[in-house]
Order: structure tokens, then sequence, then C-alpha cells
């Protein structure tokens, strides 16, 4: 695969970024794509492994040595076809996916990894440029119903595959357009929105059915649902904010993450009627929580034109190395920093919010911190301790809250009867994906809880494997790894 002496050939090459001080004037995507044979160059090299470690780092099992070898010999279409048979949105995962495969690269055990991520997104984007995406219409229908609920990647993925099978697919979407976080969640900077919105032209086209503005279990029972559909698959999400439970939290200017990142992906897209607009222009922005929830909020906030953006992690500050306990091929805890975080953000790790601020009008006008160390004992939980004369003080107009999610919302889950564990996550076995009530599956988020979007895709299509083998008693929808067959 690749070149057999390309990983000593070439160094890894990463795109290129529009200076800062111009790409925080709009929300566009700003990276500058590497010219074609610096690409082909990227996949050359490609190591030929004798074992492709980075099969197992990617939750949907991607084959990654065959699509970097079809690159590296110009057979960008071959490429595109390997790509799709094991992951219906590489647009998505190739802008937005941390990389886990990269990190079990072989050649990234004394090397820069391949840099797999940049050359998929290189790939599907080749083909869009060059039309050879097209619907996939199945030749017949089942007559078997499906209802999808969420239409996140975990959603449509499901629902792609399902239809595929010949079965007839409703996605209900609560929110006004398809995406679910995707869409409101991702800021454009990160994933401009039209990237969905041809993807999801070909899911139309292939005779999927979108139900949006409708809240299954509010708008529509699950009864209902068990009556018109003869399977459900919840795809909902993990969308149960973590609070911060602390004084002052119901400051006029205490703001969930998950409230002012939507509110601005609709404000991008041309929607001005807010009931409440949260804006971080002038104001001094505190980011609580490290994530990649914390980072998207800090690069919004820059390009509002925020005074100035802190962001606090109650971790200490991680290695840039990777970690002696978590040895290649595993996922490592590094210091990751994102390019929100050059854009002007200021860290800190290691800090804790004890309480916040306000006047007499209920505004938020700071915050207090204590510095904190984390006490680690072989076998036991870590126990975190705050460090004694560290109060801090901190000026702050806007505090956002990117704490992660506990889990997903019951009220569905309530009306079927399902069963859920101890962080509201629905209960359904990894071998099958059913839930405990016959005809109902979940996935994604919603059954694993928060998670990473290769994971929701990853989920998606198994699922959909469990429920056709329900509906028709057998499938040929493939599992991880398996790959569908090699069509775009």
């Amino acid at each position: 695969m690749g070149k057999t002496t390309g990983f000593m050939e070439y160094k890894r090459q990463n795109e290129a970024y529009i200076p800062v001080e111009e790409r925080i004037k709009n929300y566009n995507e700003f990276t500058q794509p590497l010219k074609e044979d610096e690409i082909k160059n990227q996949g050359a090299r490609c190591m030929d492994c004798g074992i492709p470690f980075c099969h197992s780092g990617c939750p949907l099992g991607n084959l990654i040595p065959d699509f970097n070898d079809a690159v590296y010999r110009g057979k960008w279409e071959k490429a595109a076809q390997i790509l799709h048979a094991t992951n219906n949105f590489p647009e998505f995962t190739g802008r937005l996916c941390p990389a886990p495969c990269e990190e079990a690269c072989v050649l990234g055990i004394n090397e820069d990894p391949v840099s797999i991520e940049n050359i998929e997104k290189n790939i599907v984007e080749n083909a869009f440029k060059n039309g050879w995406i097209k619907p996939i219409i199945p030749f017949k229908r089942t007559g078997k119903t499906i209802a999808v609920i969420g239409s996140g990647p975990a959603g449509l993925a499901a629902a792609q595959q399902l239809n595929r099978a010949g079965h007839t697919v409703t996605v209900f979407e609560r929110d006004e357009k398809p995406g679910g976080l995707l869409r409101y969640g991702i800021p454009d900077f990160k994933m401009e929105k039209n990237v969905i919105d041809r993807r999801l032209e070909i899911l139309k086209q292939e005779g999927i059915l979108f139900k949006t503005g409708v809240h299954v279990g509010i708008d529509i029972k699950a009864d209902e649902l068990k009556e018109q559909f003869d399977a459900v698959i919840l795809c909902g999400g993990a969308t149960v904010r973590r609070n911060l439970p602390i004084p002052g939290s119901d400051l006029k200017g205490v703001v969930q993450a998950m409230d002012f990142l939507p509110q601005n992906n609709r404000r991008v897209d041309g929607i001005t009627d807010f009931a409440e607009e949260i804006l971080a222009t002038d104001k001094e922005v505190i980011v609580i929580g490290g994530g990649d929830t914390g980072s998207d909020c800090i690069g919004t906030s820059i390009r509002h034109g925020a005074k100035s953006v802190s962001n606090f992690e109650i971790m200490p500050m991680a290695t840039t190395e990777r970690p002696v306990n978590q040895p290649w091929p595993f996922w490592p805890m590094r210091l990751r920093t994102s390019t929100s975080h050059k854009e002007g953000a200021e860290r800190f790790f290691s800090i804790s919010t004890k309480k916040f601020i306000g006047d007499d009008n209920g505004n938020l006008t700071g915050l207090i911190t204590t510095e904190v160390e984390w006490e680690i004992n072989p076998g036991q939980r870590p126990i975190l301790k705050e460090v004694e004369g560290t109060e801090k003080e901190w000026k702050c107009d806007l505090a956002l809250l990117a704490l992660g999610f506990t889990g997903s919302e019951t009220t569905l889950a309530d009306q079927f009867g399902l069963k859920m564990d101890a962080r509201t996550n629905i209960e359904a076995s990894e071998n099958n994906y059913k839930t405990n009530i016959p005809g109902v599956f979940a996935a994604g988020d919603q059954r694993r809880g928060q998670s990473l979007i290769v994971w929701a895709i990853s989920e998606g299509r198994q699922a959909a494997h469990h429920v056709d083998k329900y509906l028709m008693g057998t499938s040929q929808l493939p599992l991880k790894g398996q790959g569908d067959l090699p069509r775009v």
C-alpha cells in the first residue's frame, strides 16, 4: 500500500490556515487545501503495515490503507468507493473527527502519523466535485416502514443504510432543519452547513422522508409510532447538559454552551428573531470546560468581538507527548490545542469555579475560583482537593458552561417504557441494539452516552443491520469493517 519508501521520503504535511486576523471576521471554513500532488505524497506515506492498527483505531473500521493507496496512485474515484464502503459521511468525519485512527497509525510510533483525516476529506470533496456521489435508490421496496428519531449522524447513517435495504424510512427531527448537533452545535467555521445540505439532498433523492419541526414524545407519542411503523430507532443523542450547581448559577450571563452555540448557528443561517440574544460582543468571557465544545465557544466568542476570552479546565494540563500509561495504539490524553485556542484565548488548568458574582440587578459581574490538585491512589477514583490560599476573583460578563452532557432526555423513553442505565442512556445491547421493547432500537449517544461523530455513524450503521435482520430474518447490510458494495 502506498509507495514502499514513501514514509521515509515524505514528511507529514498539514493543511494551512487563513491567518487569524482574517478568519475571525466571518464564520467560513478557513483551511487551505493541499495541492493534488501533495495529497498523493501523503497517501504514499502509508507503510503497507503487516497489521494496520488504524483499522482498530477507527470505530467504523475504515479501509484506510486501501484508500491511501488509491490516492497515491491517483485513482480518486476508486478511493471514494473504498471510503464510502464503510463511512456514509466522510465529509463530516474528515472535518470533525479527532482521528483516533491516526493515534493508532504504526508510523506514529516514532514519526508523525499518516494524515488520514485530511486524505479522507480530500477524497470525498473530490468525489462531490466530479459528480461521483449519486443517489443509490433500492431496486425494490420491502413494504416495511421504519421511524428514525433524530437526524444527527447516527440517525442519518441508520436511515441511509435501511433505505438501501429497501425499507421506507422516515426521519423525525424536532428542529427546523435536519442535522442535529452537526447543524445546531458545530460552528460554521468548522463545517459550513452547505456540507450537510448537499448530503441531505442525496438522501432525499434516495427516498428517505424527513419530518422536521416534529418533537417526538410531544407532537407524536410513542404509541402512535408503534402503530404507524414496523420498527423505531431512537437516535436522539445525549442532550441533557451538565450544570454547575454553585452559588450564583442563576445569574443573567451564566449560559449553557448549547444555548450559545445553536443560537449562533441560526444567526449565521439568517435567523434574527430570538427571545433573548446571547452575544459575547465587548464582554469578558470565561468558558468553563476544556473540551471541543469549550473550544467552539472560544472561536465563536472571538468572532463576536469579545473583550477577552479565558478558558478554565478542572483537570491538570496534559503533556503534549503520549502518556506512559496510554501506550500506542491506544487513544492518548494529550494536550490538544485547537485552532480556536490559537485565536486569542488564555487557558487555565487545575482550576475550579466556586461562585458566580452578580450586581443588584441579577447580572453576572465576576466569579471566584480556586486551584485544585488531584490525589491519585491505585485502584481508586481520583480525589479532587482544593489548594488552600488560592482563591481568586475574576471579572466576567459572560460565563459559558461547556461541561458536557449527563445523558438523554427521558420523555420518549418513559412513554415506551424503556429501561435506562445509571447515566440515563437507553439500555440497548451492543450485540443487537434492541431495547427491552420489541421493535424499538437505540443507537448513537442516546445509547452509549456522549461520544464522537465517528462513533455515532458506526452505531447508526450497526443498528441498521440489526433492524433489517429483525424485520426480514436476515440482513446483507454490513457490520463494522465489512464494507458495502464498492459503489459511491
